[in-house]
């Protein structure tokens, strides 16, 4: 959709656009922190709210519902993962491969290198696939249930797993995001890549220290042998754990992702893999394991934390998240539709002067983005679109731009609550997003460090390649 109005409609104001989102923040945050009301039901007065505004610019009903609707159509490949997703978790559970997982885990883990080695482990995965969702619905969950065991609060820990898919998701030459913010700022994917280690890095490496000395304030926290024979007991006594069986559901699942085969392909690979094996190997009644992929039950294991992971995923255990990002969405596709999101950001981008000023209002605006419109997508390719030709004048590369948007979009879009993102990590990690964002010290401190590094003027390019 084009960034400005159609001919028959008007364009609204910078003054406008900056009273619209302000009320819906205001209303998002009083009524959420505020009153305690359910976010899906302050998302449909932002929607009205929005859809009021729309039509004072001449915007019929119909108009503003195809704005919605072009939204949502764009969405379409995100909300089909969020089904998978559910029914990967589910049968990953019901084959047994989240419970070898854990089972040798906790012989291999302890809580001092936990969060540490569970970072470069969720990076690692994360840079192979190229996909955040996939590594914390898989790796996530399993280290989720393993730094339970070890009594590490679970915002910690899911702050610590989304931090890990975060990185490869930005870094990954096969990731959605990367591909799309070299492509939108006109620059080559390496390139991108390239420019991006110059603060990733950094702010990775500042991460990882921090959690490695978290770390170490758990240290006291070992499970004993008793709780250790416990917990794996139970796994054992409930499944068969031979991993050259278990763990081919993820196997699969991480090759194809390699091999870029669609992401809804691998994940339904995956899943009747899964499947066959609970059947055929762990000897689960069919109709109980395809009922699983609907809902998932708690296991009966004898331990109240593990019967309750080992029962999670399933299409219904995502309804909560995906209707949420579905309504958000919408709401996105009014605002950036009718154009009060480029109507805001280009009236601050008119102020912008210096190099390290632009990078901060580029970064700001990705978040902006994501909290308008629920998703990365769109904020990515927006923001490149509105920010190309300030960027050229400022006789930047490129790469500075697609890196400095990743950075605002990619970033953070786990850390709002109402994303397609922070909706999906927090139903599948089974915490909430303001509880682990303030540990996600990577998300955010990257921005920081990135406006920093600009105004020390390093890791700037420019030169011959800034207008290539």
């Amino acid at each position: 959709m084009s960034l400005s109005s159609p001919p028959s409609l008007r364009s609204p104001s910078f003054a406008q656009s900056l009273l619209c989102f302000g009320v819906i923040v205001a209303l998002i945050a009083g009524g959420l922190f505020g009153l305690g009301i359910s976010l899906h039901a302050l998302i449909f007065l932002c929607l009205l709210w929005a859809g009021a505004n729309a039509f004072s610019l001449g915007y019929t009903y119909l108009q503003i519902r195809e704005l919605m609707t072009s939204a949502l159509t764009r969405a379409m490949p995100a909300i089909y993962i969020f089904i998978l997703i559910g029914m990967v978790i589910a049968s990953f559970m019901q084959s047994g491969t989240i419970s070898t997982l854990i089972y040798y885990g906790l012989s291999w883990l302890n809580p001092s290198v936990f969060l540490a080695v569970g970072l470069i482990l969720c990076a690692v995965m994360s840079v192979s696939t190229g996909t955040s969702w996939g590594t914390v619905g898989t790796m996530g969950v399993v280290l989720m249930g393993i730094g339970e065991a070890m009594n590490i609060p679970s915002p910690i820990v899911a702050a610590m797993v989304v931090c890990g898919a975060t990185f490869g998701d930005k870094m990954s030459p096969v990731s959605d995001t990367t591909n799309l913010a070299a492509m939108s700022a006109g620059t080559n994917l390496y390139k991108h890549m390239y420019s991006m280690l110059f603060t990733t890095v950094p702010s990775f490496l500042l991460a990882l220290v921090i959690f490695l000395v978290i770390g170490f304030s758990y240290a006291s926290e070992s499970l004993n042998a008793g709780q250790v024979f416990e917990i794996k007991a139970a796994l054992a006594m409930h499944y068969n754990l031979a991993p050259y069986i278990t763990l081919l559901p993820l196997v699969l699942l991480t090759v194809l992702s390699i091999k870029k085969v669609p992401a809804e392909v691998t994940m339904s690979f995956s899943i009747l893999l899964a499947v066959i094996i609970a059947i055929f190997y762990q000897d689960t009644n069919t109709t109980s394991v395809l009922n699983a992929l609907w809902e998932n039950t708690p296991k009966n294991t004898g331990i109240a934390n593990l019967d309750a992971l080992l029962g999670r995923g399933g299409i219904s255990s995502m309804s909560w998240t995906l209707l949420l990002a579905l309504m958000a969405i919408a709401l996105g596709g009014i605002l950036h539709g009718a154009g009060f999101l480029s109507a805001l950001l280009a009236g601050i981008i008119k102020r912008v002067k210096r190099t390290a000023s632009l990078i901060a209002v580029t970064i700001t605006s990705g978040f902006l983005g994501n909290v308008a419109m629920g998703e990365a997508y769109i904020s990515i390719i927006l923001n490149c679109q509105l920010f190309k030709a300030k960027y050229e004048q400022q006789k930047l590369d490129p790469a500075v731009l697609s890196r400095s948007v990743e950075e605002g979009a990619t970033m953070t879009t786990g850390l709002v609550p109402w994303t397609t993102a922070g909706a999906f990590y927090s139903a599948t990690l089974g915490v909430e997003v303001l509880d682990y964002a303030p540990y996600a010290f990577f998300n955010y401190l990257n921005g920081v460090i990135a406006v920093t590094m600009a105004a020390l003027g390093v890791g700037l390019l420019k030169g011959k390649t800034a207008n290539r």
